[in-house]
């Protein structure tokens, strides 16, 4: 066995030195938070690879520990959302051990495979339903794995599902994590599907959730928050959240966009041109990104919340994904928000 292999022992493999990217421990982070972990070590998803829990009134939740989505019993055939592989056909284990009724409904929250690329189990007699993108983007680019099928239904900004009484919103507010990416509403049941925005109780994953428009994924934690739930339901990590979950997701967002525009009116110019100079242009690039984003993600992880807590705390895996966020938003605020640093400024034409 490797280095590389061992649990617990960073190497680097490849021989890459600066160009190539580093190895961390558990040793190098905080301990995660107990209550960050959720439904990881419960005996039942310990013994069968899942957990399955009823939220509110025929809405259920699963997990494999990592993905999670929703399904909803009718009374007249099941309506599911998303289909992560890392679920499975744990997925109909889990539909199979509340409910003999049939899955119906399929509803798409958005094209990502990570969470929908099991959806071809549930066979060709089920209602299959997307926003128009995402219909766009499974037939330009199928699923290589075969995983998710074409929707047969789409909407482009809203549709109510009706099944057998059961109402549910299906919202589409602009792009975010990707465009087409969806919520979806139990109106009854107070439970909101809203995919790869938030993860209850811990930091997002890298780069803002992978998501293609930063600027979008900012303003879905206020989309979120405009519903009235008792839960949302995620997409990660290990259990569904609350609204405090969805408040502390917007201040953390919110904190490192704040942070990072100071960063961009307050980097120092000249220190990177006289350390670097231009004659490697992406070197001097990389290291004043570099710069800036240590100094968001120092602001960011020791900011004291409304709690007392600050980020690193508060969240788990802050410490461990700040840093990633924060080079993204940073990249955002000039692409996207239209922000100019002072060191842009300084070596730019005028």
């Amino acid at each position: 066995m490797s280095n590389f292999e061992k649990p617990g022992v960073p190497t680097d493999r490849y021989g890459l030195g600066a160009a190539g990217m580093p190895l961390n421990d558990h040793t190098d982070y905080r301990p995660i938070p107990a209550d960050a972990y959720g439904t990881l070590f419960l005996p039942d998803r310990l013994a069968k690879g899942y957990h399955v829990e009823e939220i509110n009134d025929g809405v259920h939740y699963v997990t494999s520990g990592a993905y999670d989505n929703m399904f909803i019993r009718t009374g007249n055939g099941v309506i599911v959302v998303d289909a992560p592989p890392l679920l499975g056909t744990n997925l109909l284990k889990a539909i199979r051990e509340v409910t003999d009724e049939p899955v119906t409904h399929f509803i798409y929250s958005h094209f990502h495979s990570d969470h929908v690329g099991a959806a071809h189990m549930f066979g060709p007699d089920v209602t299959y339903i997307a926003h128009d993108y995402t219909r766009e983007m499974l037939q330009r680019w199928p699923d290589l794995n075969g995983g998710a099928p074409v929707p047969t239904e789409t909407f482009s900004t809203h549709e109510t599902l009706d099944v057998n009484g059961v109402k549910v919103d299906l919202d589409y507010k602009g792009t975010n994590h990707t465009p087409g990416n969806i919520f979806v509403y139990a109106r009854e049941q107070k439970v909101l599907a809203a995919i790869d925005i938030i993860s209850p109780g811990w930091s997002a994953f890298k780069n803002c959730d992978a998501s293609e428009n930063i600027r979008g994924w900012a303003e879905a934690h206020d989309w979120i928050l405009e519903y009235d739930f008792k839960a949302v339901v995620s997409g990660h990590v290990n259990r569904w959240g609350t609204r405090e979950d969805a408040l502390a997701s917007r201040a953390y967002t919110n904190d490192i966009i704040d942070f990072a525009k100071e960063a961009l009116d307050e980097a120092e110019d000249l220190e990177f041109i006289q350390r670097h100079g231009f004659s490697n242009a992406w070197l001097l690039w990389e290291n004043y990104f570099n710069e800036m984003t240590n100094y968001v993600t120092k602001k960011t992880l020791e900011k004291v919340t409304d709690n007392g807590q600050n980020w690193g705390d508060r969240l788990a895996a802050a410490d461990v994904m700040t840093k990633y966020h924060a080079y993204t938003i940073l990249e955002a605020l000039r692409l996207e928000y239209g922000l100019t640093s002072r060191f842009e400024k300084r070596i730019l034409p005028q």
